[in-house]
Parts: structure tokens; C-alpha cells; sequence
């Protein structure tokens, strides 16, 4: 019963690691399709800014609200927005908006990708002599490794900014003091890292993305199959990377 369970596991993972190896090895090839790569980051990166936005904004707000009462308990409600500003800079905001592309993008891609193989789309490029690997695939995973780090650093500035809004609810705070103390709380050592992982995080969604809906099958039921697992498989490794991030940096020092 274990190898019955742990067989088509360690299979997924083989196949995608192969994947991901195909990956890195057209992706030096040339022609590069750049309009494709650039309309793919409008997609990727501008389509979701409105979600990543409110989504941060609120994630902000709300992170400020809960936390004061605590502070004010201890009577430590003037570190509240050195508290908030370092919360969201190393982990709120990179995760959430990883989690945000996972579902949207991650989810999209598994879609596209699967419509296209079962209707026979990508079998058609390749008997016309394009490279359906890297105008679909290639495109797409770099653009989502190039526009989840833009998208979570829009996304702390505006969270911040909720903080703010959140600070000013219940408290009288200027707009100069908040920010100084927000800023004064921050290091790189607090920003560097979770903008690296983002990178990671990107580039993890883009794949399963890309793999669930490139390998597609059982018709419009795969379809919907690859969408759906395509959400699950990024999501995980959205967490399972920034585990593996925050023990990195806690072996270095950084935390």
C-alpha cells in the first residue's frame, strides 16, 4: 500500500523535475520569442495588479487593526508601525502574493495550456515547425519569475500604506512620524531576502503551471484537472520554499 501511494508521487516529481530540465535547456537556445515573453508579462504582471493591490491594502489594514490591542495591553502601541512595516517586508507580503499568482496564474496557465493540448494546438505548432516548448512554456515561466517580485514589492508598499490608514483608526499618527518609524524599523537585511525568494516562488508557479497544463490529458476533464492541480502543486511550493528560505536564513544570520 506504501509504494502504491508513494509510486505515482515520486513519478510527478521525476516528470517535472525532466520538465524543468527541458526548461533550462531551451531557454539558452536561441530564437528567443520576446513578444511573446513581454505579452505574457502584461498578462502575468499588469492583469493582476488590481487583486495584488486590494488584497494587499486590506492584508495591511487588518494586520494593524488585530494588533493593536496587544501592543496597547503592553503599552507598546508606538512600536506598532516598526512591527508592521518588518511583518509584511519579510513574509506577509512575498507569501500572500505568491499565493495570489498560484491560484490566479498558476491556475490559468494549467487552463490555457491544457485547452490548447487537447484541442491539438500544440501538436499543430510542431508539425508547422515552431517550438511550442519554448514560445509557450519558456515565455511563460520566465515571465512569472520576472513579475512575482515586482508584484509582492508594489504589494508591501501598499500594505504599508494600509497599515497606515489602520494605525490612524483608533490613534492619531502623522503621516512623516508612521513612515519614519515604518522605514527607521527596516534593514536590507529585512528586504533583500524576501525579494530573493519571491524570484523562487515565481519561477515555481510558472512551472507546475506550465508542466500540469503542457501534459494535459483525458480531454476537457484534464482541463479542468490541470487547473485545479496546478493551483494545489504551486501553492505547496510556495510554503515549502519560503520553509526552506526562512531556515537559510536563520543559518546565516539574517533573521
Amino acid at each position: 500500500m506504501v509504494f502504491k501511494i508513494q509510486g505515482p508521487f515520486l513519478t510527478e516529481v521525476g516528470e517535472i523535475a525532466r520538465f524543468t530540465g527541458r526548461f533550462f535547456r531551451e531557454v539558452t537556445k536561441p530564437r528567443q520569442e520576446w513578444e511573446e515573453f513581454i505579452n505574457q508579462c502584461y498578462w502575468v504582471g499588469y492583469k493582476s495588479l488590481t487583486l495584488v493591490g486590494i488584497t494587499a491594502f486590506i492584508m495591511g489594514l487588518v494586520l494593524t487593526i488585530q494588533s493593536r490591542p496587544t501592543l496597547v495591553e503592553f503599552g507598546a502601541a508606538s512600536l506598532l508601525p516598526a512591527m508592521v512595516s518588518v511583518s509584511l517586508v519579510r513574509e506577509i507580503s512575498p507569501v500572500i502574493t505568491a499565493l495570489i499568482c498560484a491560484g490566479k496564474i498558476g491556475s490559468g496557465m494549467g487552463a490555457e495550456l491544457g485547452s490548447m493540448r487537447v484541442t491539438e494546438q500544440i501538436d499543430a505548432m510542431e508539425v508547422s515547425g515552431t517550438n511550442p516548448f519554448k514560445y509557450l512554456v519558456v515565455t511563460r515561466v520566465l515571465a512569472s519569475t520576472l513579475m512575482v517580485p515586482v508584484l509582492s514589492s508594489l504589494a508591501i508598499a501598499i500594505s504599508i500604506y494600509g497599515g497606515y490608514l489602520g494605525v490612524n483608526i483608533r490613534g492619531e499618527v502623522s503621516w512623516s512620524l508612521y513612515w519614519f518609524q515604518a522605514y527607521d524599523a527596516l534593514s536590507y537585511g529585512d528586504f533583500i531576502p524576501g525579494f530573493v525568494k519571491t524570484f523562487f516562488f515565481g519561477f515555481a508557479i510558472g512551472i507546475v503551471g506550465t508542466y500540469k497544463g503542457y501534459t494535459s490529458k483525458k480531454g476537457t476533464e484534464g482541463v479542468g484537472q490541470s487547473a485545479t492541480t496546478a493551483v494545489i502543486v504551486a501553492s505547496l511550493l510556495v510554503f515549502v520554499l519560503d520553509l526552506l528560505a526562512v531556515q537559510l536564513m536563520d543559518l546565516m544570520g539574517l533573521t
